[in-house]
């Protein structure tokens, strides 16, 4: 199955995109469902179709949905909420203000990441394409399925055994009910639903294409995202430049305009080197419904097929250098001074700027300690000797 995800700041048209990328993979015969998980919801304005939290048939081949949220909210989330109402109440909280305290920031869209698994799962399409939330909160949801993991093999199994072993007291000290086995049932499903969703993600049959501006902010916004999604581990095989003016018959004040973007086209053609980069022309009238959307998706690819990928580097990569061990990870666009690095344990935790990743070392590197660290050609290099004691916590930048 092929899974596409559009990306990018908020405005820059990746909805369109998105929805121009699906109606050409239906036009060319592929059982094509295009989904949003961005709560503005602007897919079907753009298909100009009416859209519901179910897959709804938009053309031939072609099916649209908004992910309602709320609904896999309550049904991912009851048992929890359930306990966390009974806390409440014990508290003497009011039933309403107990309500909206339940409802965690942010979890309606990290919840909406599962309806993307389950539509992927269900062997229904053979294409998948998502319009996510702007690019800051499509990398927090998607940093979010590894870091649970630390909690859940680390932190749950310890809480799940205290709990089970003094419940009868700490109920009585505390005065609110602990919580049960349906509790923690239900937080390790959803662990294990969100890890499914980063295994589709970062398969070979998914990427990540980011949709841009010509504008010089856009452009550093979408430098981040191409940083840091590789850093998780999540593949991107194209960079869309959207709106780009044409040059013919330019007067004054477009021509300043057509300038300024042949600068920062330039910096993205170097920016995003080793990706396919594609560019559209800013139309004369917004591209909606059907035909326009296919007009738009041919400017963009050509004759070139919108599905396929460009080649994309392993996430992380263990290889022998000299006497020791060299573990790549990809991390383009960054300088030595942009990386941080400590080993904890068997783990590694790679920092740059404010997002963070913690990688268990395979086996074989687990025993050796770090001997170094440089960023070159795009990646992170870490050099692993052998030692006896790997307990100790190390740092290199």
């Amino acid at each position: 199955m092929r899974i596409l995800l559009f990306t990018g700041k908020g405005g820059v048209g990746k909805s369109t995109l998105a929805a121009a990328t699906a109606c050409a993979s239906a036009e060319a015969g592929h059982r094509t469902l295009v989904l949003s998980t961005d709560a503005a919801h602007s897919l079907a304005d753009a298909l100009d179709v009416t859209a519901t939290g179910e897959p709804t048939e938009a053309a031939p081949n072609l099916w649209v949905q908004h992910v309602d949220a709320q609904e896999r909210f309550e049904r991912s989330w009851r048992d929890v909420q359930g306990y966390l109402l009974s806390v409440l109440d014990a508290a003497g909280v009011d039933p309403v203000a107990a309500e909206e305290l339940t409802v965690v920031p942010g979890a309606e869209e990290v919840l909406a990441l599962l309806e993307v698994r389950a539509r992927a799962r269900s062997g229904d399409w053979d294409v998948l394409v998502v319009d996510c939330a702007p690019t800051a909160e499509t990398l927090r949801l998607l940093a979010l399925p590894e870091a649970l993991g630390w909690y859940m093999d680390r932190v749950l199994p310890v809480e799940r055994r205290v709990v089970k072993a003094l419940k009868p007291v700490l109920s009585r000290a505390a005065g609110v009910p602990m919580p049960g086995d349906s509790v923690f049932d239900a937080i390790e499903r959803l662990h294990a639903e969100l890890d499914d969703v980063r295994t589709l993600l970062t398969g070979p049959g998914a990427s990540v294409r980011l949709v841009l501006t010509p504008e010089s902010v856009v452009l550093a916004e979408a430098r981040r995202a191409y940083t840091f999604l590789t850093m998780f581990g999540y593949p991107v095989d194209a960079a869309v430049v959207n709106r780009v003016f044409p040059e013919a018959g330019a007067d004054d004040w477009r021509a300043t305009w057509v300038e300024a973007q042949h600068r920062v086209l330039v910096d993205a053609s170097d920016s995003f080197a080793g990706l396919d980069v594609r560019t559209s022309v800013y139309r004369a009238v917004e591209p909606v419904g059907r035909e326009a959307l296919l007009a738009l998706a041919h400017d963009v690819y050509g004759d070139d097929d919108p599905l396929a990928g460009g080649a994309t580097r392993p996430a992380m990569d263990v290889r022998r250098s000299g006497g020791g061990m060299v573990l790549a990870l990809p991390l383009p666009l960054v300088t030595r001074d942009d990386v941080s690095l400590a080993r904890k344990g068997d783990e590694l935790v790679v920092s740059v700027a404010s997002y963070r990743r913690l990688l268990t070392l395979p086996s074989g590197l687990a025993r050796h300690r770090v001997a170094g660290a440089r960023v070159r050609d795009g990646e992170l290099q870490v050099r692993f000797t052998e030692a006896a004691d790997t307990t100790a916590t190390e740092e290199a930048t």
